[in-house]
């Protein structure tokens, strides 16, 4: 495996999914946890991928390299601030650049180097040298490398750009391989893993299937039953399927109506999922329950908590019905983990949380019941990829995300059923409507939200003053980053007129063309 060692990039999830589709296993470790040394014991990586960072390496206190890392004698790659830092660190010198390097750039590689084989270079300059297209990101430069390092490549803003110390395997880039718009970025992170470190490419869906049961079995005891709570998603149905093969009737699933479904149909997916995938799935009403507990609350993470805390409430009662049940399942995966701030991997000290996930932030100190996340440590992509391997249709593995809270984090500020019902009218059409059209599967995330903002509209010759809400679609493929969808307008000009017509509460439709970063996907 590959340990990152995360300084704060916007970009080292990125890095993290760029080495596990090469095939091999890595984890991010925030870079002063406090028992560095005992996870490099446990773990035993073949190497070190040292991430950007928000932070500049000229200024006193910034993160740094721990002794352990170097001391591990194990080949290291430093990008961006992780070359700074990594130069600074063994007698180089990093100063404020001249010329400041964002966007695209021209690399020229002036050494033969193993991070650059001769079967990924086919474009050369007039001097013969080859020519990489690669992203930058920096204010500072390394302006003194240090002893026993050679310099590989430059651009033209950036003299230092790839350095190396060939006996020990040590590399600092200063360019962004993670990023797909350095080209031969992936090219560059494999022959580092592959070549450089000498991992073997073993991270494939059969074997995570593999050690995914062979966890479950070392984990649930003979007797020991599992509640799970099944929302309907990719993440949740993928956990049951997993657990349902090992302890077959003992996985009891839970599918509770909170009131926060995009559908009414509630039935109907328990009798698909009871008969098609043979789950054993317990039926629970509760929406009153819910819009009961969060009335008069419009805060998104009290929000989330609330809903949290209501469905382990409802879970804890449901338990007492089975004595032997020990296990509370969910579908957790990496970046549900990483967007908390509570990583284990993660600093003590500084958490970077974007926001609670329903799952990471809404489980109450004293719950009764043990925790199994099977899913924890992989990505939205690994997931699917690992449903399609158990079997499950394509529809089904690549249906779009539906957040764990629900349309609850759709609605802006308080919850009302009104606006429940109201968002469940507008998100059929939309949906439907991408569907017809043939984009629903070329788009990674596609939903609607309300507003709880009223604007004048005109109907009939008539004043109407109603409801807002907008829509949203993104590509992505790991959830971390995502691009704004730019829909058709005569396809949104349909859509927004269908809405208007159909669902007599609205009066405007908008569109959100915001990616993330700076957004998250989800509007809370």
């Amino acid at each position: 495996m590959i340990i990152i060692i995360d300084f704060g990039s916007q970009y080292t999830q990125l890095i993290a999914r760029r080495i596990r589709e090469i095939g091999v296993y890595c984890e991010i470790f925030y870079w002063d946890i406090p028992n560095i040394q005992e996870k490099i014991n446990e773990f035993s990586p073949n190497g070190f991928i040292l991430s950007g960072s928000v932070e500049s390496s000229t200024q006193i206190n910034s993160p740094y390299i721990s002794e352990s890392i170097f001391s591990s004698k194990l080949p290291i790659l430093g990008i961006c601030y992780g070359m700074q830092i990594l130069a600074l660190q063994l007698g180089g010198k990093v100063e404020k650049s001249k010329y400041r390097e964002f966007g695209e750039a021209k690399l020229e590689i002036i050494r033969k180097s193993l991070l650059f084989p001769n079967n990924i270079q086919d474009i050369f300059n007039n001097k013969g040298n080859p020519i990489f297209d690669v992203w930058m990101s920096h204010d500072d430069t390394v302006t003194s490398i240090p002893k026993g390092f050679s310099l590989i490549a430059k651009t033209q803003m950036c003299p230092l750009a790839v350095i190396e110390h060939t006996e020990k395997k040590i590399y600092g880039v200063q360019f962004h391989p993670e990023v797909t718009h350095t080209i031969k970025g992936k090219n560059i992170l494999s022959q580092f893993v592959l070549e450089i470190c000498q991992c073997q490419i073993s991270w494939t869906p059969p074997k995570i299937i593999e050690n995914l049961m062979q966890f479950i079995s070392n984990k649930i005891e003979k007797k020991e039953q599992v509640i799970l709570g099944l929302s309907g998603g990719i993440d949740s149905l993928v956990t049951a399927i997993l657990l349902n093969k090992i302890i077959d009737k003992r996985l009891i699933c839970i599918f509770i109506d909170n009131g926060l479904l995009y559908t009414n149909d509630t039935k109907k997916i328990v009798k698909i999922f009871s008969e098609k995938y043979k789950l054993n799935i317990k039926h629970i009403l509760a929406e009153d329950i819910f819009l009961q507990n969060l009335t008069g609350i419009s805060d998104p993470e009290e929000k989330r908590k609330v809903i949290g805390r209501t469905f382990i409430k409802i879970f804890e009662e449901q338990a007492l019905k089975y004595p032997y049940v020990k296990w509370l399942a969910q579908g957790t995966i990496y970046s549900d983990l990483i967007e908390s701030g509570i990583e284990s991997n993660f600093s003590l000290r500084k958490k970077n949380i974007i926001k609670s996930h329903h799952n990471v932030g809404g489980l109450p100190k004293n719950m009764k019941m043990q925790l199994i996340e099977p899913l924890k440590n992989l990505f939205k992509d690994e997931v699917r990829k690992i449903g399609l391997d158990l079997g499950l249709p394509y529809d089904v593995v690549y249906q779009h995300p539906f957040p764990g809270p629900g349309i609850g984090i759709r609605i802006i500020g308080e919850i009302k059923k009104e606006y429940c019902d109201i968002l469940r009218h507008v998100d059929r059409i939309f949906i439907e409507e991408l569907k017809n059209a043939n984009l629903y599967s070329k788009i990674g995330q596609a939903f609607s939200i309300f507003l709880p903002v009223r604007s004048v509209g005109i109907m009939g010759d008539e004043r109407k003053y109603n409801w807002v809400v907008a829509l949203r679609a993104v590509d992505t493929t790991d959830f971390m980053t995502a691009k704004v969808v730019k829909l058709p307008y005569d396809f949104l000009s349909y859509v927004s007129n269908r809405i208007i017509n159909e669902v007599r509460s609205i009066s405007r439709i908008v569109y959100d063309i915001t990616s993330k970063p700076p957004s998250t996907i989800e509007w809370e």
